[in-house]
């Protein structure tokens, strides 16, 4: 079982337009959907699309959109409720797949609801092979959330802890690799700008997401800064240029075929998903990243922030190329 914790949830409206978006005009839209999202939530969704078992921690009233979303849509969760109602984000996709995405701050979380949610998570973690920490924190968290969570984690664990996989962004990412060794992450996700920021942070020559992206060889090697820090790996996903995985033992770049992209919302949390999903099924780490990669291929040419099944990926499409680390 995985286990996927989204302190920040949302109902997720992705607008289509016509054409490319014009600032301070009047556009009609071509379609609207909406779906249960934040990070986390998403990574479920695409787990339980591929017929494995995941639950969804998350707070929210029983009766909240998000809640009400995942329940239709048969993905299990427990939730904390919280009085207030959960975020809603707006992504307005443009042909082509260009995203412009508008997210709301949250709903502000008091102490003793945040430790209720850390409690709620460790129950709901028992026996889970993999627990995922995704997405933004809501006001009033600290920055080292996240951290904090594996440790608990792993010191209230009977028996084998459960892997843990963080994919955040500015503070909470940063902060996630400050909890020592109890609260290593054994998996990043960030994307190439996230990846510039943890990579400058471990001491590696600055570079910008823009270069990341063009040169996997650099990405490889800021990866492998990361994986110094102690995290077990780095899964770096690099938009429609691919994705590399770090490890201690070995660094590999996979490319896929370019995709017609409709939306690339929840196409990193789905990259995610798939290399988990692959993970459970024993396979080695470049198959992991082939199936990460197949993935967030599909997801980028589905619309709004639907996630794919794993039948509709194509991994015999994605190429896998080893690099150097350093």
């Amino acid at each position: 079982m995985i286990v996927t914790f989204t302190a920040n949830p949302s109902l997720d409206r992705t607008v289509a337009l016509p054409g490319p978006l014009e600032r301070g005009e009047v556009q009609r839209a071509v379609s609207v959907s909406q779906e249960s999202g934040g990070k986390g939530v998403n990574v479920s969704r695409a787990l339980v699309a591929s017929g494995l078992e995941s639950v969804a921690v998350l707070p929210g009233a029983d009766s909240d959109p998000v809640l009400a979303g995942l329940r239709e849509s048969a993905v299990p969760f427990v939730s904390l409720p919280i009085g207030e109602p959960l975020r809603t984000n707006v992504a307005l996709t443009e042909p082509g797949g260009v995203t412009t995405k508008i997210n709301e701050p949250g709903p502000l979380l008091d102490e003793n609801q945040q430790e209720a949610l850390i409690k709620l998570l460790l129950e709901s973690s028992r026996g889970a092979s993999w627990v995922v920490m995704a997405g933004s924190l809501p006001p009033g968290f600290p920055a080292d959330f996240y951290a904090t969570a594996a440790q608990r984690l792993r010191s209230s664990a009977d028996g084998a802890a459960p892997r843990i996989a963080v994919d955040s962004s500015g503070q909470p990412l940063a902060a996630a690799l400050t909890g020592g060794a109890a609260g290593m992450p054994d998996l990043l996700k960030p994307n190439a700008e996230e990846l510039a920021e943890l990579a400058a942070a471990a001491g590696f020559a600055p570079a910008t997401a823009d270069e990341l992206e063009a040169d996997p060889a650099a990405a490889a090697a800021a990866a492998a800064a990361v994986v110094r820090t102690g995290v077990g790996a780095v899964l770096a996903t690099l938009g429609s240029k691919g994705a590399v995985l770090v490890t201690a033992e070995g660094a590999w770049l996979a490319t896929h075929p370019p995709v017609a992209a409709v939306s690339t919302v929840g196409a990193g949390d789905s990259a995610l998903a798939g290399y988990l999903l692959a993970h459970g099924q024993g396979a080695a780490p470049a198959d992991c990243l082939r199936q990460a990669v197949a993935h967030g291929a599909a997801a980028a040419s589905l619309p709004g922030s639907t996630v794919p099944a794993v039948h509709q990926t194509t991994p015999d499409a994605v190429t896998i190329t080893a690099l150097r680390k350093d």
